[in-house]
């Protein structure tokens, strides 16, 4: 048992970490560490299960710092701790180019950083969804999955309003292993909290069903008895630990000046003085050191018990909880996309792409049952639930289908969650034009590398009556801009299948599925097993020769291309359809491949219902581009695409103007010479 002095020795280590890295990089946060020392060093000293030796170790509590800017709290437990890739050269090296101490943490950059945070209040969200991810899994394999999930958060994390669709969900759904610590220090960059916020937190979260605590954040023994209380309630906790930024500061702590900036030489010298740490900086004494060591290696026996208990599974359990934490596939997921591709080009249906990619994920929820779906109050306008899968609920986590309602950053901050919590692929739908809501969440998922799909539905002005505010636009570009995901747009069946199959084999980074309302015919009659949409970009109709006419194509308009081709080929124009369902696909294929669509001499141009950025990347910017140029209106999807011109016959009269546009030039006007 430690001794106070002992336990204050060790969080004043936190506390000098954080200000002399702050220090020494020039900038960052060294307010929230200071003053979250203490809360830091009972939560990982006497009740956090973690193995510095093992930090993959699937049954380990996880701990999510949403509030992200306070990172050096986060570096410093890491190497106190004895995780290997946080030594003191990496907390020297802090927000430096090539450090595993990014200014924010990183997830992938260093053992032990559950997930990337610094957008305020993702943290929330992704540690609600690692705690479904646990009760999921306990309902699956039993009592091998079996630990908690807590987040510290701070004023910022709550002021967001994806805070407040993920806190009302773990209330409903009764997540009783969850315990937010709010670092409750009342100040923010601009000064005082109160000079935004006066919301009584408590009442808050007691409203959306949580049990909620408070405590002195500097007091040891009272954030214990907090945090024991927490893990004895039958809901998520809050727990509002009163804290001082800045702790120890004797100018600066309890002021926003301790927040965002280094607090100066002078400041941490009268601070060493006041805290009684006479140590030079980043050196921590022996003894404390191995104080913190010791409580590294603290769930080591814990962890011992979990691996006999793992031991005595049977080989068929220990082999699939084993596949799905590593991320792997059922080997049957190929063949059994293969026949349900055959039998789509047997049947050709003529439906909405929506429901097509329904009728993939009854293929795929069957043959990979890691698979957690979902949507935001939209499943039977997504298509995202399949029949037979049952809905999670708070008595029940065994089901595959969560209801996220009317929250589409929260869902996309969740799937965040459950991705990184490992052993569930999760899924969630929406409308397009809702991604807007999700977007942070999305660039997140990216950036992270994380294995998540979205199904977003209803793609373009083909939604029809719902008019201008419900018609997506400019979604499109802007997924698209976003590095690392893909945004695929199938044009049929056959195609949505395929891209259901990419997304799941995408083990590095997201996807978008983006799917129409209104049906489409069926493109694809090809016999091939070949998924031809992998390519990102193929051909779907020849020219049969040389192509004197290139159409490219997404989505529901790849069918109007299609019926422009015969109208050209009369007009002695040999045409040609490419369907290009995912440009970040396409741009990963060899250069030859590329090459053929874009570097010959035929007219380009491209149809989708969309705006043209992005697009001259394939048309090049003398390119014809058919499609929008403002926002929608509401009517019949037949009437909109006439009426916006994203028709057959505005493409055939376009590519036949600029035929004769070229042919006028090749052939010189009276008097010049040809071009």
């Amino acid at each position: 048992m430690t001794t106070p002095e002992a336990r204050r020795d060790m969080a004043n280590a936190i506390r000098f970490l954080a200000a002399d890295a702050v220090e020494a990089a020039g900038s960052g946060h060294p307010g929230l560490p200071m003053g979250a020392a203490d809360i830091a060093t009972v939560l990982f000293t006497r009740f956090l299960t973690f193995d510095p030796t093992a930090p993959a170790w699937a049954n380990r509590d996880r701990f999510v710092l949403s509030a992200g800017h306070g990172s050096m709290l986060l570096y410093a437990l890491l190497h106190l701790l004895g995780y290997k890739d946080i030594d003191l050269d990496e907390i020297r090296r802090f927000r430096q180019l090539g450090a595993k101490t990014a200014g924010h943490p990183e997830y992938g950059h260093a053992a032990g950083i559950e997930t990337t945070t610094g957008p305020l209040g993702q943290g929330i969200a992704n540690a609600v969804g690692m705690a479904i991810a646990e009760r999921h899994l306990a309902a699956r394999f039993g009592s091998i999955v079996d630990h908690r999930t807590f987040c510290l958060a701070g004023d910022g994390c709550l002021m967001e309003g994806i805070s407040q669709e993920a806190i009302a969900l773990a209330g409903h759904l009764k997540l009783s292993k969850l315990t937010l610590i709010w670092d409750d220090n009342g100040i923010t960059i601009d000064g005082k909290v109160s000079l935004a916020d006066s919301t009584d937190q408590l009442a808050r979260f007691a409203a959306c069903g949580w049990e909620t605590i408070a405590c002195d954040g500097h007091d040891h023994d009272a954030i214990a008895e907090a945090l024991q209380a927490a893990i004895k309630s039958d809901r998520p906790t809050l727990v509002a630990a009163k804290t001082t930024i800045g702790f120890g500061a004797p100018g600066k702590a309890g002021t926003q000046a301790a927040h965002g900036s280094p607090l100066g030489t002078s400041e941490i010298a009268e601070m060493r003085e006041t805290l009684g740490w006479t140590h030079e900086p980043f050196h921590i004494p022996p003894e404390t050191l191995d104080q913190w060591r010791i409580a590294g290696l603290r769930s080591g026996a814990g962890r011992r018990e979990w691996d006999e208990r793992y031991g005595e599974l049977d080989a068929e359990t220990r082999g699939e909880f084993d596949r799905v934490m590593r991320g792997d596939l059922p080997s049957g997921l190929l063949q059994a996309v293969q026949r349900g591709k055959r039998r789509l080009n047997q049947e050709r249906p003529e439906v909405a792409t929506r429901k097509a990619s329904e009728m993939a994920l009854e293929i795929v929820t069957e043959a990979v049952p890691e698979l957690l779906g979902g949507s935001a109050d939209l499943t039977g306008s997504n298509n995202t639930r399949v029949e037979g899968t049952q809905a999670i609920t708070p008595e029940d986590f065994s089901g595959r289908y969560l209801h996220y309602g009317i929250r589409e950053h929260g869902m996309a901050g969740i799937m965040n969650g459950l991705a990184l919590h490992g052993g569930v692929i999760p899924y969630g739908g929406t409308f397009l034009v809702f991604s807007d809501y999700a977007r942070p969440a999305i660039r997140l998922a990216a950036l992270m590398g994380l294995r998540v799909v979205y199904v977003l539905t209803h793609d373009s002005i083909g939604l029809g009556e719902d008019g201008p505010t419900h018609q997506p636009v400019e979604h499109l570009a802007a997924l698209r801009a976003i590095p690392g995901l893909d945004v695929m747009r199938p044009a049929d069946a056959v195609e949505t299948l395929e891209c259901w199959h990419l997304a799941l084999t995408a083990s590095d980074h997201p996807t978008a599925i983006v799917l129409s309302r209104q049906s489409v015919p069926a493109l694809r009659t090809d016999e091939y097993d070949e998924n031809r949409t992998a390519r990102g970009a193929y051909e779907l109709f020849s020219a049969e020769g040389e192509a004197a006419v290139t159409i490219f194509a997404t989505g529901s308009e790849v069918a109007i291309a299609a019926a422009a081709r015969p109208v050209l080929l009369k007009a002695g124009l040999p045409t040609r359809v490419v369907s290009v369902p995912c440009f970040e696909t396409f741009a990963r294929q060899a250069p030859e491949y590329r090459a053929a669509f874009l570097k010959d001499a035929s007219i380009k141009v491209a149809v989708e219902a969309g705006i043209r950025q992005g697009w001259d990347a394939l048309i090049g910017p003398d390119g014809l581009f058919i499609g929008m140029e403002g926002f929608g209106a509401s009517g019949k999807a037949g009437q909109l695409y006439a009426h916006f011109g994203i028709t057959a016959d505005r493409l055939v009269d376009a590519v036949l103007a600029r035929h004769a546009e070229i042919r006028g030039a090749d052939e010189g006007e009276p008097g010049e010479p040809a071009a």
